[in-house]
């Protein structure tokens, strides 16, 4: 509850009375804020049709349950056997057209790939998104699908933003074979008073306290749960954490502290001058060359050694 100073009625002023326009200037900045707030916190983003997949992807629609209570919809396409598998989550207020590029480039590689909608996205079961807790059940229901659809393969993740939290959150983080992190919170308590500072300045210091107490618990879910900095330190997996330079709601410090949270082997790739945004679209020759390597690395590793074994004429 917010308290106010006792102002005597008869006390001369402390300081100078504002002016009307400032006054209203300050609420409007005030409105401006808490109404942005709510667009990019609280409601869902149902998109009633997204139509059907690019075609160059060859890609199936699929739907399947997730614990959340959420039907979840997306698009898979087949790759190569033996090239691997990826899971693409898109950040909040975006959905499975947002990862259709980095889908392009993964399936021209061999790669089987999974676009999902989370919850309260895209064309999923609509409802409040809860900023990757209860997601994480949609991103666990969706690796379940898709290593069944891929058995054998080794998979891997590139979660973005509330995308890359559902992948650490929950129970454990997802156990993969390799994680690429973009621009991921390390609490939500970090991403709310960010956003507030970058809108409004000291006023959206001022106004963090109720900002959180008006947005929590939502659905059950409270800001304990929305810590992924506490859980990458439990990954099983190498991960590849990726931020902008410029970005504004998730600094380069923050993106750093969770880097140092998270256990070998990793890397980090600080995307110069990029803000808060696709940063496959920012530089994609280099995103390609890099997250590609990367997930090459890792999720190939196997098909490597069994090149190397024929070349060298060892038994299988």
């Amino acid at each position: 509850m917010t308290t106010y100073p006792l102002v005597l009625m008869n006390a001369p002023p402390l300081a100078p009375r504002r002016s009307p326009v400032r006054r209203r200037a300050l609420a409007a900045l005030l409105v401006a804020g808490l109404a942005t707030l709510v667009v990019q916190c609280t409601a869902s983003h149902p998109v009633p049709a997204l139509g059907p997949p690019p075609a160059e992807l060859h890609a199936e629609r699929v739907a399947f349950p997730s614990s959340s209570g959420a039907t979840i919809r997306g698009w898979f396409t087949r790759g190569r056997p033996g090239a691997g598998a990826v899971l693409l989550l898109h950040g909040i207020g975006a959905s499975r057209l947002d990862m259709a590029d980095r889908a392009r480039f993964l399936a021209a590689a061999g790669y089987s790939v999974l676009l999902i909608d989370f919850r309260g996205h895209g064309e999923s079961s609509d409802a409040r998104p809860t900023y990757g807790a209860l997601e994480s059940q949609d991103a666990r229901a969706a690796l379940g699908f898709l290593r069944a659809a891929t058995p054998g393969e080794r998979v891997g993740v590139i979660g973005i933003s509330m995308g890359g939290a559902a992948a650490l959150l929950g129970p454990a983080p997802l156990a993969v074979d390799a994680l690429v992190l973009e621009s991921v919170y390390p609490s939500i308590d970090a991403a709310v008073r960010d956003r507030l500072h970058a809108w409004l300045g000291p006023l959206g210091d001022a106004i963090f306290p109720g900002a959180m107490s008006w947005l929590f618990p939502r659905d059950g879910v409270t800001p304990r749960q929305l810590r992924p900095i506490d859980r990458i330190g439990r990954l099983t997996a190498p991960v590849f954490v990726l931020t902008g330079t410029a970005d504004p709601y998730t600094p380069l410090s923050e993106a750093r502290a969770l880097f140092e949270r998270a256990p070998e082997p990793k890397e980090f790739w600080a995307v110069a001058r990029a803000a808060h945004e696709d940063l496959h679209a920012f530089t994609p020759v280099e995103y390609e060359e890099r997250v590609g390597a990367f997930l090459a690395r890792h999720l190939r590793a196997g098909l490597r050694a069994v090149a190397r074994d024929l070349a060298r004429g060892a038994p299988r």
